[in-house]
């Protein structure tokens, strides 16, 4: 069976309403002491089992609020080759934000989802999502940042591109970056602001106020016209974003890499309920893994979630971004919106 629901959070939240127990007027008791009898024991009624028709599983599609038709269709079709594969009933939701999206799953409204770097680490921190999935691009899960110059502006570079390694740790790589002023792409990017600003200051390097540029691209621009900021952060390797090599002549001579940091940021993450019993957790990534080899499945989850492919995954190999986060001094609820 399969049935698609289109909710918000809102709708999904508790819809039992408490019984509320009067007491009838009664006659002025007599001196003579009387039992008291005992309120009656209210039996609970118990849950139909997870992924029945009564209690179906409930997949979170991406948060919007106002999802699109494309994502409407693919998510009537992942709920239904989910339903045919495992035999579980299954429905989808739309929280309008991700803030929304990790609550849910907090209050059992949410069994499967996809969320952002930040956004797991939020769930997996209070404790209401485990990591199952982790999104591949380019065959990789994780990928990595690095700091970017002027290679007339008088800094070192402490990256060997030939190697491709760095040639010292990050207090001497980066101490020459300290009150100097900053290019960051935005303030939810994980490569260009997030982690190379938790090793900074792991490095106890205090930089001046940066300037937010929106984009990687334009970080790589702001350095080559110059008199703009100092240094930069960007992913690997923003200087060979498409056409940018034609708009920017030498941009990979002119643009150095100053310092790289390893590859320890996550794509998105496909995510299961922490309540979910394990036999079901097993049975839905036997599902998934088949159903990225199909291209029905392949289609439908990249046109969702952008996974083209996906590798499985444990929270342990979070743990490097976990603690960069944290030695930014940012808070992680901020981040996630």
């Amino acid at each position: 069976m399969n049935r698609f629901l289109t909710l918000s959070l809102l709708g999904l939240l508790g819809c039992t309403l408490p019984v509320k127990v009067g007491f009838l007027p009664g006659i002025t008791p007599t001196p003579t002491p009387t039992a008291t009898p005992s309120a009656p024991t209210a039996v609970p009624t118990p849950l139909a089992p997870l992924g029945s028709d009564k209690n179906p599983l409930v997949l979170a599609l991406p948060p919007s609020g106002q999802p699109q038709p494309d994502a409407l269709n693919a998510g009537k079709t992942l709920t239904s080759l989910l339903e045919k594969s495992t035999g579980y009933s299954v429905v989808s939701v739309i929280s309008p934000t991700e803030t929304a999206l990790i609550q849910s799953f907090g209050l059992g409204n949410a069994h499967i989802g996809v969320l952002s770097p930040f956004g797991y680490l939020l769930a997996s921190n209070e404790g209401v999502a485990q990591a199952a999935f982790g999104r591949e691009q380019n065959g990789q899960m994780f990928y990595g940042a690095e700091l970017l110059a002027r290679s007339d502006a008088g800094f070192t570079a402490y990256f060997d591109p030939v190697q491709g390694k760095n040639l010292a740790d990050a207090p001497v790589a980066l101490a020459q970056l300290r009150d100097k002023k900053p290019c960051w792409t935005d303030e939810l990017s994980p490569s260009g602001y997030v982690v190379p600003l938790g090793y900074l200051r792991r490095a106890e390097v205090t930089t001046r106020e940066g300037a937010f540029l929106t984009s990687h691209p334009g970080v790589v621009r702001a350095l080559y016209a110059g008199q703009i900021c100092d240094f930069g952060a960007t992913y690997v390797d923003a200087r060979l974003y498409p056409g940018l090599e034609d708009e920017l002549p030498n941009v990979l001579k002119k643009i150095l890499v100053i310092w790289q940091m390893p590859p320890i940021i996550p794509y998105e993450t496909l995510v299961y309920g922490v309540g979910m019993p394990i036999e079901m957790q097993r049975v839905l990534s036997r599902a998934f893994v088949d159903l990225m080899g199909t291209p029905d499945g392949q289609s439908t989850m990249q046109t969702l979630y952008g996974f083209g492919a996906m590798q499985a995954v444990q929270d342990s190999q979070y743990a490097d971004f976990r603690q960069v986060v944290k030695d930014s001094g940012l808070e992680l609820s901020t981040l996630v919106k």
